[in-house]
């Protein structure tokens, strides 16, 4: 009986193949899935404003600016500025992000006054940020072929 259990290690029968398959093809599925779902739900203004301290400082200076409230009806959101558009670095960015996150759980930033002392350093850093991809996520909705001087 012993050497027939490992005969089917090294013979597995097409039922088990097929089943070890439809397997992984599902778990692959549900991965996919979850992962895109995170990775949309993430990118929303609302779960930006449910980690920062915003609601009370950087949010209510982006509801006066025109990528709020503007002619044309279209509202630039945080993903949209914050956040790159293709895969890669905008796995890069949600890693960087999660230091915010660190310093928001470790006490750095939980209060209106600490994130206001760092205020000028995250700004700097999201500027430096900027600057090292050429401003790619306002290129993203801006073109200058298009505008009308």
């Amino acid at each position: 009986m012993a050497t027939q259990g490992r005969q089917w290690w090294r013979r597995p029968s097409r039922l088990a193949l097929g089943t070890l398959l439809i397997a992984g093809f599902a778990g692959g599925i549900f991965f996919l899935a979850t992962f895109q779902k995170t990775m949309e739900n993430s990118n929303s203004e609302a779960f930006c404003i449910s980690c920062h301290d915003m609601n009370n400082t950087i949010y209510q200076e982006y509801m006066t600016t025109a990528h709020y409230n503007n002619r044309s009806g279209v509202r630039a959101t945080c993903p949209d500025c914050h956040v790159p558009h293709e895969f890669v670095p905008k796995m890069v960015r949600k890693i960087q992000a999660s230091k915010e996150l660190y310093g928001k759980i470790m006490g750095t930033i939980d209060t209106p006054q600490k994130f206001e002392a760092h205020r000028l350093t995250m700004a700097q850093n999201e500027w430096r940020r900027m600057k090292n991809n050429n401003s790619q996520e306002c290129r993203n909705c801006y073109n200058f072929d298009y505008m009308d001087y």
